[in-house]
């Protein structure tokens, strides 16, 4: 436990920081590897309605700056790669 007052201050504003930003996160890992499951399965066209949910929640995490902008745009390309590939099947 921290003693000084600014490093109190500090640890209390980190939690807050982390219960704000935990749900944010946990639903980009499950959209992502929701959005994977279906192109794998071979639902091209459920993977292509819930496109649009998946760029949007990518873009919501990069914005609150939990993720890089680049690594948004690397899995926004990712997604939209395998869709592709799924689609040429």
């Amino acid at each position: 436990m921290p003693v000084i007052e600014s490093a109190k201050k500090q640890m209390r504003q980190s939690l807050k920081k982390r219960a704000r930003n935990t749900p944010v996160r946990s639903e980009l890992k499950s959209v992502f590897k929701k959005a994977l499951l279906l192109l794998k399965e071979g639902k091209v066209e459920e993977a292509e309605k819930f496109m649009a949910k998946a760029y949007s929640v990518i873009d919501t995490a990069a914005k609150k700056n939990l993720i890089h902008k680049n690594n948004a745009a690397r899995k926004k390309s990712r997604l939209a790669k395998t869709l592709a590939a799924a689609k040429t099947k």
